[in-house]
Order: C-alpha cells, then sequence, then structure tokens
C-alpha cells in the first residue's frame, strides 16, 4: 500500500518493495510454484504478514504470528512477569501495560516500580516470588546482572517450576545464554532468548526489534507481547539458545563501528576546515540517511549524550563480536579499530554516556 491508505500492513510505514500476501488474496497462489525459490532465507517478515516456513537446510527467521488489527493488540490471557525497569525495560513494561497485559514488575531498585505499579502493574518482592506467581517471565537487565538475576539469593531459578517460562531479553554472550537454558530446563521451566535491537525512545515508542531461539512454544506463547513492545519479531527457526545472541552480537558490531565511523567524519570535517553541519545535512541526503545518522549527528552537535543506549555497552559487544570471530576464526578488524576508539572513550569516563559520546575520543 504505497499511497498510504487503507489498512496499514505494519506498524509504521509502507514497505514499497514488498507484494504482501495474505491468506485471503489472490496472488497467493504464485506461492504455490514449487519452481519459486525465496530471494533469501534471512528476508525479515514484519508482524501480521503470513509466515512462510522455508524448507532449507541453513538458519531461516521467521516473524510472529500476530493477532494485532490496526495497531491493537489482543493480550495473552497469561500472566506476565517482568524483572528490570532500566532504559529498554521500562518502555517495555509500559506497552505491555497499555496494551492490556497482566503484569508483575520487580526491580533491583524498588522505587523505580512505583510508576508502574500506579499504571496498574503487580509488584514481586523478589524475582523468585515473580517467576511463581507468572506464567511468562521476561528479564531486561544490566549485562553484568544476568547471570546472577537466575542464581543468586532469592533468584529467577527458585521460582522455576514444570511449565514456568523464562525469557531472557538481555544482550550477553552466547555461552551464558546457554548456561541460563540449561539450568532452566534442568527445573523443568521453558527457556526462550529474547534480545531487542533498538534503544530507550524506540523502546518507548513499541518499536523495538526481537530476535529470538531456544523454545519455538515459548516464542508463539509471547506473541501478544511481542506485539506491544516491537514492530517485528523474529524467530531463528533451526536455532538452538545462543543463536539470538550471536545475531546480536553481529548487529550491535556494526552498529558500534558505524557510529565511530560518523564521529570521525564529523571530527574530520573540523580538524579541515568544512562545516559539520554541513557534512551532516549532505549525508542525510544520500544513500546513508537514517534516523539513526540524523538523532546521534545533531546530539553531537549540540552536546547532548544523554544515554539512548549505553556508550559501555556497545563496546562489551564490540569486544564479544570480536571474540566470537575468534573462535569462528573469522578476521573483524574494523570492529577491532572500533573497539579501540570505544575504550579510549570509556577511559575519558564516557561509560555511562550515549554512544554518540564516541565523538569525544577524537576531540582529546
Amino acid at each position: 500500500n504505497s499511497d498510504g491508505k487503507g489498512d496499514s500492513k505494519v506498524k509504521k510505514g509502507p514497505l514499497k518493495p514488498l507484494k504482501i500476501l495474505e491468506e485471503d488474496d489472490e496472488d497467493l497462489s504464485a506461492l504455490k510454484d514449487p519452481s519459486e525459490k525465496p530471494a533469501s532465507s534471512l528476508e525479515p517478515i514484519s508482524k501480521r504478514l503470513k509466515i512462510i516456513e522455508e524448507d532449507s537446510g541453513s538458519t531461516s527467521i521467521q516473524a510472529a504470528d500476530s493477532t494485532a488489527i490496526n495497531g491493537s493488540v489482543t493480550p495473552t490471557d497469561k500472566r506476565i512477569g517482568f524483572l528490570g525497569l532500566g532504559l529498554m525495560g521500562s518502555g517495555i513494561v509500559s506497552n505491555l501495560l497499555k496494551m492490556g497485559h497482566v503484569v508483575t514488575v520487580w526491580n533491583r531498585t524498588a522505587e523505580k516500580c512505583d510508576l508502574f505499579i500506579q499504571e496498574g502493574a503487580r509488584l514481586g518482592r523478589t524475582p523468585a516470588e515473580v517467576v511463581s506467581m507468572c506464567d511468562i517471565t521476561f528479564s531486561c537487565v544490566d549485562p553484568k546482572a544476568a547471570r546472577d538475576l537466575v542464581l543468586g539469593p532469592s533468584g529467577v531459578l527458585q521460582g522455576i517450576r514444570p511449565g514456568k517460562c523464562y525469557v531472557e531479553m538481555s544482550t550477553v554472550d552466547p555461552e551464558t545464554i546457554t548456561e541460563l537454558s540449561q539450568l532452566v530446563t534442568s527445573r523443568g521451566g521453558r527457556f526462550l532468548e529474547a534480545p531487542v535491537a533498538g534503544s530507550q525512545q524506540l523502546s518507548n515508542d513499541g518499536m523495538l526489534v526481537i530476535l529470538a531461539a531456544g523454545d519455538r512454544t515459548v516464542y508463539e506463547d509471547c506473541s501478544s507481547c511481542f506485539q506491544a513492545m516491537g514492530k517485528t519479531s523474529f524467530f531463528l527457526v533451526l536455532g538452538e539458545a545462543g543463536n539470538a545472541a550471536r545475531m546480536m552480537l553481529i548487529l550491535n558490531m556494526v552498529q558500534g563501528s558505524f557510529m565511530a565511523t560518523v564521529a570521525e567524519g564529523l571530527t574530520l570535517a573540523q580538524a579541515t576546515g568544512q562545516s559539520q553541519q554541513t557534512f551532516l545535512d549532505i549525508l542525510c541526503q544520500g544513500q546513508m540517511a537514517s534516523t539513526f545518522v540524523d538523532q546521534k549527528c545533531q546530539n553531537i552537535l549540540q552536546g547532548n549524550f544523554k544515554p539512548d543506549y549505553y556508550l559501555k555497552h556497545i563496546q562489551k559487544d564490540l569486544r564479544l563480536a570480536i571474540s566470537m570471530g575468534d573462535m569462528a576464526n573469522h578476521p573483524t578488524p574494523m570492529a577491532a579499530a572500533a573497539n579501540e576508539v570505544y575504550k579510549r572513550a570509556k577511559a575519558l569516563d564516557q561509560s555511562d554516556n550515549d554512544i554518540s559520546a564516541v565523538y569525544r575520543a577524537y576531540i582529546h
């Protein structure tokens, strides 16, 4: 639907290059030609589109089935728990509540729960209590806290019983995900990893991109939750737990490297007597134009480094991606170079600023 009229098939904006096929579409018969092959096994499919599962030996990706109609979501009748109300978690919980989900929350700093209690959430005193009270519990915490949240005193593992679902949304290394999956399933629980791509603003807007791997049935049970918090969700069909973490690290490696390159361009423009604003204006009219580039560069020029995504987290992901490349005997020289710039920015006390603060590594 390129004219902007009628019902939209995605949450935000038209998909101009795609012919959208639904089950009652006359053109759906085109898909039945066995001689036709999909262009890519990694083609993203926005929610509310017909799910097409590929018979492929390689890992493919599948979008969440959706009950969303004209932007509304039919909430699951399952009891939802949520652990962690930080930059990303706060927006996620807010959207879950707005869409009618019953949510029990916990946060290490209990005061952060107050606002959500006022919005209709219930309070859990410990992670174990939340898990024991709920059918599906999500966790989105600082990567360093993800493992302790499960294994610590009154932790997640103490509340796991047969049938309980645990969804880890924190971006951590694949090895940690594998360990958590084994611990949860050893107690009869069901495990899904579902890290998110996005920022605080996208979390607030319910426009995150969710990657998932692990128990397929948990993914399906989370459908309405993923619709509430994101614009698109992907399931790595052949992916065991840990593969979504790998994919997320690769995505963040690219984002971090790109941000460092843009900052390098801005500072080189200044060093050679060029207007930084003109550089940005030109950049935003070319092939690399994006909301990400525009917002980050404008923030840099305004000296606004309020965190939308912590610099320390992108540096951590670059480090983990480089390590993953080493284990696969695959070179990552661009990521390695970007990692050094972020390390310098951290040495300049920029860890808790936005990733765009990498700019300061070039001017000191």
